[in-house]
């Protein structure tokens, strides 16, 4: 069922579920949904950090309407709905978990289209009620207990980040062995047990759920003794992909990277994003920086250098980046980064190394102009 924002506001406002204030005390009175849509980011220890979450829950506690529902989007540890319930002090307040999941990028596309809408409370009359704020989307709905709720949001992020360390794993090992990486993902990808998704290799994950996601699923783990033995290794992996291209790039320009001029495409955690939060890029082009490499960058959502790579430059386009440099790095996925004819760089370049780490560019066009390619798992 083809479903548009704009309708469903409408079918909202017409059943009377939606209401426009401009005063949140008036707006919390009238309100029959309250939803937490707050940060949850990550703590040293590894565990995620509720501060906000909670102190949005007491906000929220003298001004809520009699008979309403607080509906928990944050990813929260499994749990939480019990702790927000006691924060929340109301016993004419219900509370039930609704964790989102939504691609950056492509949030409302997927908010509109999603695979599955999980609501978790432990009264079937307040699910109900939370299921019927989604009958103008055409998708399945399942219900469960709070617990159930927050551990399937989590299950979901930490199985995605351990499928990418594992073809990343791969990779190496078809580099190791002579094999083609990208071959190999298609073939068990073709298995509708495993499916096609997540299964392009590159340099680690980030973002702001991965990372986060996956620490805090651990945290809990740890919490109650039990060695979440894969989860560990997954992202374990993600560091040891990051050492390896480290690796290649140096063997690339003789050895040592010091002194050397280091062209880099993508600078985001991945394409159609300008989020730079635990982005594999910003970690690889650091240590590139510590080993007195010159690094000059380019991303098409990057306006400025972020602090964390301060000594790099900014590039206003792919091609300025490779002027004088000794090698490129592919880093983002970017589609224009295809579209750029390795012909225009021979001259610019004063060596002609490339590293894909995302296996973007067509390797037998810029091996025909004479560069020296290298992907992932290739």
């Amino acid at each position: 069922m083809e479903v548009d924002l704009e309708q469903i506001v409408q079918r909202g406002l017409a059943a009377g579920s939606l209401k426009f204030t401009t005063n949140l005390n008036q707006g919390m009175k009238s309100a029959e949904f309250i939803f937490l849509c707050l940060a949850t980011p990550q703590s040293i220890d590894g565990s995620a950090d509720l501060s906000i979450l909670m102190s949005a829950v007491e906000s929220i506690s003298p001004l809520a309407k009699s008979g309403s529902i607080v509906i928990t989007k944050s990813t929260v540890p499994i749990g939480s709905s019990s702790e927000i319930k006691r924060v929340l002090n109301r016993a004419d307040v219900s509370v039930a978990s609704n964790p989102e999941f939504v691609r950056e990028g492509s949030a409302v596309h997927d908010f509109l289209h999603p695979d599955r809408i999980v609501i978790g409370s432990h009264s079937e009359e307040i699910s109900r009620r939370v299921a019927a704020i989604y009958t103008a989307i055409d998708a399945p709905i399942l219900m469960t207990d709070p617990s159930s709720a927050e551990a399937i949001k989590h299950a979901s992020n930490s199985y995605l980040a351990v499928k990418l360390s594992y073809i990343n794993a791969i990779a190496i090992m078809c580099e190791l062995y002579g094999a083609d990486a990208l071959d190999v993902a298609k073939g068990i990808g073709l298995d509708h047990r495993i499916g096609s998704g997540f299964l392009t290799p590159g340099p680690g994950w980030g973002g702001s759920c991965f990372p986060k996601d996956t620490s805090a699923l651990l945290h809990m783990a740890n919490t109650k003794g039990f060695e979440f033995g894969i989860l560990r290794e997954a992202i374990a992996v993600n560091v040891e992909v990051q050492n390896r291209i480290i690796e290649k790039i140096c063997d690339a320009v003789g050895g040592a990277i010091h002194g050397k001029k280091v062209a880099v495409w993508g600078l985001t955690f991945k394409a159609n994003t300008d989020d730079l939060r635990d982005s594999p890029s910003i970690k690889i082009v650091s240590r590139l920086l510590e080993l007195g490499a010159q690094v000059y960058c380019y991303d098409p959502a990057v306006s400025e250098i972020p602090a964390l790579i301060s000594q790099a430059r900014l590039a206003k386009t792919a091609e300025d980046s490779c002027k004088g440099a000794d090698i490129l790095l592919v880093l983002t996925e970017w589609p224009q980064f295809a579209m750029i004819k390795p012909s225009q760089l021979v001259t610019e370049m004063s060596s002609l190394q490339v590293v894909d780490c995302r296996n973007i560019l067509d390797r037998v066009q810029w091996m025909d102009v004479g560069f020296s390619y290298q992907g992932l798992g290739r």
